[in-house]
């Protein structure tokens, strides 16, 4: 028998017989299974069409898996138009006997009519656990280890979007996900070809309500996966210690700045225009700015007590570190409550909603709801982002799946002098949060508190490959520092 068995889900499109008819028909391909939702008929060689529901139902997986009877699947998650080497396959199965790995994927070409550009992919940590990981084109799996994982953990379950994200993290568990950092394959970009989103819709697929059902299964299997590598933590929450310390205000707007004129005293004027029952200020911690920015701040301090600019004596600092030069500052409030440089509070009622929300509860950490706009602060798609996938029942835990836990952010400033945050400028905000909820509990307000700009300016505009991974690699290592200290916490608490 030859090693292989290709499944595919089916597209229609003058370009898929062409695309298929070389795997159907190479010397190390058993079958070509294509997943069909609808009646069609084809006739392409070695190929046969399975009616059935989507490939990522589990339904249809569990049909499939318990029906190969080679060594490898090779699967085309969803249909592109691809083109492979003349050596594709070899070299996948070469390197899935080579490693033992459970699962292999690839590095690829994109291809157009006028260029040809490597596309390359991440390498799989532990924390890898996004449901939207890119592995590319073409995934190849050891069936045996996809035998022995369903054996040890059970069928997939019956859900209809998330079945292949379960077997991938089923597989996981046991064996290595293994990345080949050679491009294998091209994947065709033209007219009929199925197109990418941009990556600022990507960046809030999970939270779009259109996709709440699709979600909510990821979140179930995700759960499940957590139980099953001890990293699952139940809803036992510390209480929150009431500082000791006295403090100039009680609440204290943090806005960690560099170079941002345009914004800058729009922000600042936000801050200032907020009405509270309680004291607060407005700490501004200016990053050694170069293009007039510190000139606004200091005329704004002159003509605002409330104003505090800071001006930090290190040079070396990102947004996280500005944030830890201001929860250390005498200035700062026994509440730390974020506002970027180029966003703005959605009305004068904000600061007092998230500090009421922090007195109601024993919360370490409150998260409010943002409508994203552009430059000239009308509303853009998707609009309001509430992170309503969140629970209090499993909120911590889900939040290890997902890239973003929302805006505006707002601190006790006691925990957060002691936890601290990364001195970076992508991801500091999720790591601490998510440091937060391994042991304290952080609550949610679902109405609009902050407009998000979107534009050129953003540290997710305009991002190359590169830099899109790098930025998806990074959380992914938080993630993984994050699954490994609660895997540790959860054996330190059996042992007690």
């Amino acid at each position: 028998m030859k090693p292989l068995t290709v499944v595919t889900p089916y597209c229609p499109g003058f370009y898929f017989d062409g695309a298929l008819s070389p795997l159907s028909a190479s010397r190390l391909v058993e079958h070509v299974v294509i997943v069909a939702q609808e009646q069609v008929r084809l006739t392409i060689p070695g190929c046969s069409v399975l009616h059935a529901g989507p490939l990522t139902s589990g339904k249809t997986l569990n049909g499939i898996l318990n029906q190969v009877k080679t060594e490898y699947l090779l699967l085309l998650p969803k249909f592109k138009q691809i083109s492979t080497e003349p050596k594709t396959l070899e070299r996948f199965l070469e390197t899935a006997e080579a490693t033992k790995a459970g699962m292999v994927y690839s590095d690829f070409y994109d291809q157009s009519e006028r260029q040809k550009s490597l596309h390359p992919l991440n390498d799989y940590q532990l924390g890898s656990v996004r449901d939207d990981f890119d592995f590319g084109g073409m995934i190849l799996f050891s069936a045996s280890v996809v035998h022995n994982a369903l054996r040890k953990y059970g069928a997939i379950p019956e859900v209809k979007f998330a079945g292949l994200y379960d077997l991938r993290l089923r597989v996981s568990i046991d064996h290595s996900i293994y990345h080949f950092q050679e491009p294998l394959y091209s994947i065709i970009r033209n007219v009929g070809a199925i197109h990418e989103l941009p990556l600022q819709e990507k960046l809030f697929t999970y939270v779009d309500p259109r996709n709440r059902d699709a979600q909510k299964e990821m979140e179930v299997v995700f759960t499940d996966y957590l139980k099953r590598i001890g990293a699952y933590l139940p809803p036992n929450f510390k209480e929150v210690e009431k500082s000791k310390e006295s403090f100039p205000v009680e609440a204290s707007v943090i806005i960690p700045v560099r170079n941002r004129k345009e914004t800058i005293e729009d922000a600042v004027r936000s801050a200032l225009s907020q009405e509270t029952d309680f004291s607060f200020n407005i700490v501004v911690v200016d990053n050694h700015s170069t293009d007039g920015t510190t000139t606004i701040l200091a005329d704004l301090a002159r003509r605002y007590s409330q104003l505090n600019h800071i001006i930090p004596q290190r040079t070396d600092l990102e947004i996280g570190g500005c944030w830890n030069e201001a929860l250390q500052h005498k200035t700062c409030g026994h509440y730390a409550v974020q506002l970027d440089s180029d966003d703005l509070y959605s009305s004068n009622q904000t600061l007092q909603k998230m500090v009421d929300m922090l007195h109601r509860g024993n919360y370490a950490m409150v998260i409010g709801s943002y409508t994203l706009v552009d430059s000239k602060l009308e509303e853009i798609p998707p609009g309001l982002i509430d992170h309503r996938e969140w629970t209090d029942e499993n909120g911590h835990n889900n939040a290890l799946r997902i890239n973003g836990l929302g805006a505006p952010r707002a601190f006790n400033t006691s925990l957060m002098q002691k936890i601290g945050f990364l001195n970076v400028s992508y991801g500091e905000d999720y790591a601490a949060a998510l440091r937060i909820c391994r042991e304290y509990k952080i609550g949610r307000i679902y109405e609009s508190l902050y407009l998000c700009r979107r534009w050129p300016g953003n540290t997710d505009a305009g991002l190359s490959i590169e830099e899109e991974n790098q930025k998806n690699a990074f959380k992914d290592k938080i993630r993984t520092e994050e699954i490994l200290a609660r895997q540790q916490m959860v054996k330190e608490r059996k042992s007690e």
